[in-house]
């Protein structure tokens, strides 16, 4: 083989590379987003879970019915 295509496999390489790395990238950046996103149903659902808690704490902190 000689210099000119071993440099020219070598540009193939890299522009195929570079390719790859940028659909990685891509990934990446969704994932980023959805994790993200994800991350702010999950701290909406606590909130909403110890609101919810509370009510129903409220409720047992009641005295009994009298026949009891």
């Amino acid at each position: 083989m000689n210099l000119e295509d071993r440099v020219t496999d070598l540009e193939s390489r890299l522009a195929f590379q570079d390719d790859t790395i940028q659909a990685l990238n891509d990934v990446l950046v969704e994932q980023q987003r959805i994790v993200e996103r994800l991350q702010l149903q999950m701290a909406a659902l606590l909130k909403r879970q110890e609101e919810m808690a509370g009510q129903f704490e409220s409720f047992e902190e009641e005295a009994p019915p009298p026949h009891y």
